[in-house]
């Protein structure tokens, strides 16, 4: 029972002020005397010249007081702190008449002041005694509490059950009696239950333990535990069983008739793994295999018919006979007929003479020819006529049929090796060099940019070396490499040009992509100034080779590429396209992008979401893929570094096994990788080697920062068919070796033995899961000898596509339109009509403040598109958003005279 609350009585001496009455700071409170141990009570007053307690109407003597004087520090007043102890042997004293209890009464020069009660009991273990009933108090004379313990059994205990999965589970706990009564938590496998972690989990005020819905992990043995201040009590544990029932597997199509021609029959089959049986739950009911009767019709070969009567002699001096594949004609898959339909032969014993013809054909067709040259050259002369009027545009005026349905690739060729100019069409940049001069955010010059010598990397191509290559043959790839090798901060630079892509710019802008990656460089235009040619390369590297030092928290969220020659001279920003594995959540992550100096050491030149306008670096992250605006090419990776265990990242679960199993064994290797296509890439370019093949869909599973490994288990196998050589239950991979990010992928191999050699059909199931968190599982199921069904799932060999496109073939918004949209929408316009809005009808309002510190944010905007469309973009949804522009204000696209 809780203290009783009493009010405080003041006894107040004539003309004093109640402000002055003892006030208690500290009051006794109800306690339990535990075996023999004596208790203590304290309280504390203020203004206080003296404390007393009374204990049941009676004053304790004052030799028994243990009394501190003190004085408050805030008021000055005197503040006074007095003890006593109760025995055992008081309490028993008076023990039947009524409960022990004490009280403290306080005097001031004002009056007195008393406290509230409080009790002494003793805690004890209930005596059953005939007459008596069970408790403590009353208790029969002479019949003292003898062990101040609870009782040592339950009222009722959790019993063992099984359960079926989702199914509604309560285990009952009724503890001992005991003063004060018991607490009760619960243990699954002597690991505390703790509800406010665990939705799925309640207890009752009668102690029950309840599960909402029955899962697998929730097979345990459960424990009931009682305590109070004396002592601690376990009931009996219970084992909880959460058993899964087979279901069947849809049914697979029919197979083929069993006969080629004539009555067979045919099957089709399921299995009983939707979901597989799990802890002794019922296997399904009902047949596995089903069989029909078919016909299949027999093939008939076609036969000819007889030739038909020679025809009469024609003015050639030829006549002819036919025939038909029709008696029979082919059917059921039968094969057609052999030989010639259609026979000729000279009629006249070859004695027929042929017409030639006259002087007045060949005038005729002469005629026509210098006709139709003429009708060449004329259009030839129009098309010219036209071209230059057209070029001689005004910039600033915008023709809205062709923003709306104009975009079709521009071709421009190269021009042949001893023509001057670099390309046989020579645009009009002029007009995207102006700047913006918007409000939003003013435009502040960066760091000074590092400049190279005018080496060869950097000095203008020769005469002989004015052809804008797109491929990289084997012998110009070794030969680019050996140049950028000598370069001191190239030397670790890979020295095969799998993982690398390489071509030859100028100001056009190209691209470069390094195939099957998802890695790409897009060079805008002008972004090389007029005049230069940069040769630039595009490298992945392979974690091994490249050192990043990590601390803390922090992982690798993306692969190490490198972009270069460093420190060449850039005027607009080039944009990196690379995957990344990272679940992003601002409250979870703190991401930032690392880039290699020189001297080899990694700097910190962006931390995402904290961008300010006037950098050289700009970050766009979406759910798969970054895109890195940079004025300054080099070596970069995004880090990640966790703010809570709720961040987590994604790994790619990937099975293989051998296509070819000559002997009993058989490995099937489970891959746990980064979810970037890169590294996918690799681990299937390693299987090939291998000799492996996919048996089952990739899986996506999330890796919280939770300190707990990865696991991975195989059940279900037929035992009378197959064994598994794996000694534990589970096999597991360490936490930090998946969340460092360093081993892009790490691998798992469970080794199983065919008791047969003619057995072919593997069937079981594979888990893979974090412990305390998300997992994924795998239903096997395939022949190994034959199946190949998940071969589409492999990426081919080569994408489609030049590793390299320079100029306007790199671009899929054609150049003249481009410049149309930029020369339009850069300047503030009336209503909103300017980038600001196409930026909000393309999803990109965020990044204002980037767009708006560029010279031109029109073509910030329309640089990303590229970036993230390339090559399969929808242009007409770019067309309709500008076209959406346009209609804010009627003059914006206004046609001109000259363009009527």
């Amino acid at each position: 029972a809780g203290a009783q609350q009493s009010a405080t009585v003041a006894n107040p001496v004539s003309g004093a002020s109640p402000d002055l009455l003892p006030h208690f700071q500290l009051e006794p409170e109800d306690v339990y005397i535990v075996k023999n141990k004596a208790v203590t009570l304290a309280c504390r007053a203020t203004p206080a010249t003296q404390i007393y307690f009374k204990c049941n109407g009676e004053w304790v003597h004052q030799g028994d007081h243990i009394t501190q004087h003190s004085t408050d520090r805030g008021t000055g007043l005197p503040v006074m702190e007095v003890r006593i102890e109760v025995t055992r042997q008081q309490v028993e004293k008076i023990f039947g008449l009524e409960e022990y209890w004490c009280q403290c009464v306080a005097w001031s020069s004002s009056g007195t002041t008393k406290s509230q009660k409080a009790f002494v009991r003793i805690a004890c273990e209930c005596l059953r005694v005939p007459g008596w009933g069970v408790g403590c108090c009353p208790r029969p004379p002479r019949h003292p509490c003898t062990s101040p313990d609870l009782r040592k059994n339950f009222e009722q205990e959790p019993t063992a059950r099984e359960v079926s999965i989702e199914q509604g589970i309560v285990l009952p706990c009724r503890p001992p009696e005991g003063i004060p009564p018991a607490e009760v938590e619960w243990l699954r496998n002597e690991e505390l239950v703790d509800p406010a972690l665990d939705a799925n989990v309640y207890v009752t005020p009668e102690h029950s333990l309840v599960l909402r819905q029955a899962r697998l992990a929730d097979t345990a043995n459960y424990t009931c535990v009682a305590k109070n201040i004396v002592a601690r009590r376990r009931s009996s544990s219970a084992a909880i069983t959460v058993y899964v029932n087979g279901g069947w597997s849809t049914w697979t199509q029919w197979s083929g008739c069993s006969t080629s021609c004539g009555r067979g029959w045919q099957k089709r089959s399921r299995t009983c793994t939707n979901p597989t049986p799990l802890n002794g739950g019922a296997f399904c009911e009902g047949q596995n295999v089903q069989k029909t009767a078919c016909t299949t019709l027999c093939p008939v070969d076609g036969a000819w018919s007889e030739w038909s009567k020679w025809s009469v002699c024609g003015a050639e001096c030829t006549h002819w006979r036919s025939r038909e594949c029709s008696e029979p004609a082919p059917r059921n898959g039968g094969q057609d007929c052999h030989g010639p339909e259609l026979d000729t032969r000279n009629c006249t014993s070859e004695l027929c003479s042929h017409a030639t013809p006259g002087a007045e054909d060949v005038a005729l067709y002469v005629g026509l020819v210098a006709v139709a040259v003429c009708l060449v050259l004329l259009l030839l002369v129009g098309v010219l006529v036209y071209c230059r009027k057209k070029g001689g545009l005004d910039a600033d005026v915008a023709d809205s049929s062709i923003l709306t349905a104009g975009f079709q690739p521009v071709s421009i060729k190269p021009s042949k090796a001893d023509n001057p100019s670099l390309l046989t069409i020579q645009p009009d940049l002029g007009t995207a060099t102006m700047t913006y001069q918007g409000s939003l955010c003013p435009r502040q010059d960066g760091p000074a940019k590092l400049q190279l010598p005018n080496g060869h990397l950097l000095s203008p191509l020769g005469a002989g070396r004015h052809t804008l290559h797109h491929s990289s043959p084997a012998a110009e790839g070794a030969d680019f490499v050996a140049r950028l090798s000598t370069q001191s901060y190239f030397r670790s630079l890979p020295r095969g040009t799998t993982n690398m892509a390489y071509g030859t710019f100028n100001f056009l802008g190209g691209r470069l992509m390094i195939p099957n990656t998802g890695i790409s460089l897009l060079i805008p235009p002008d972004a090389i100034p007029r005049g230069k040619i940069y040769e630039v390369y595009l490298t992945l590297h392979k974690q091994e080779e490249v050192r990043l030092p990590l601390a803390g928290c922090q992982t690798l969220l993306s692969p190490i590429v490198s972009c270069g020659p460093p420190g060449v001279l850039l005027t607009r920003p080039a944009i990196l396209a690379m995957g990344h594995c990272v679940e992003a959540s601002a409250e979870n992550w703190s991401i930032r992008l690392k880039k290699q100096s020189c001297e080899g050491t990694w700097e910190d030149v962006l931390q995402l979401g904290a961008e300010p306008c006037t950098e050289l670096y700009y970050c766009q992250l979406e759910a798969q893929a970054c895109y890195i605006f940079t004025e300054q090419l080099g070596r970069f990776a995004l880090v990640g570094e966790s703010l809570s265990m709720a961040a987590s990242k994604r790994l790619k679960l990937v099975l293989f096994a051998p296509a070819a199993c000559p002997s009993l064994e058989y490995n099937i290797r489970v891959y746990c990788l980064s979810d970037t296509q890169d590294v996918l890439k690799e681990v299937i370019q390693l299987e090939k080697q291998l000799g492996g093949q996919l048996i089952g869909a990739p899986r996506v599973l999330h890796f919280k920062d939770s300190y707990h490994n990865l696991r991975l288990s195989i059940h279900d196998m037929p035992s009378s068919l197959w064994k598994s050589k794996l000694l534990a239950s589970y096999q597991e991979i360490p936490f930090y070796h998946i969340w460092s990010g360093l081993q892009p992928f790490l691998h798992c191999t469970f080794t199983l033995e065919r008791l047969s050699p003619s057995t072919c059909e593997l069937a079981c199931k594979i888990w893979v899961w974090q412990v305390e968190g998300d997992g994924q599982s795998f239903t096997v199921n395939f022949n190994i000898a034959k199946d190949t069904r998940f071969s589409d799932w492999l990426v081919p060999d080569s994408e489609v596509g030049a590793p390299a496109l320079v100029g306007p073939s790199a671009f899929k918004i054609p150049f003249l339109i481009r410049q149309k949209i930029i020369s339009s929408l850069d300047p503030p316009g009336t209503r909103g009509a300017d980038w600001r809005t196409l930026a909000q009808k393309l999803n990109l309002d965020s990044h204002l403040s980037f767009f708006a510190s560029k010279p031109s944010p029109t073509a910030m905007i329309l640089n990303l598109w590229e970036a993230r469309h390339f090559p399969n973009g929808n242009l007409s949804q770019l067309a309709a958003a500008v076209a959406e522009v346009g209609k804010q204000d009627g003059a914006l696209f206004a046609v001109s005279e000259a363009e009527c």
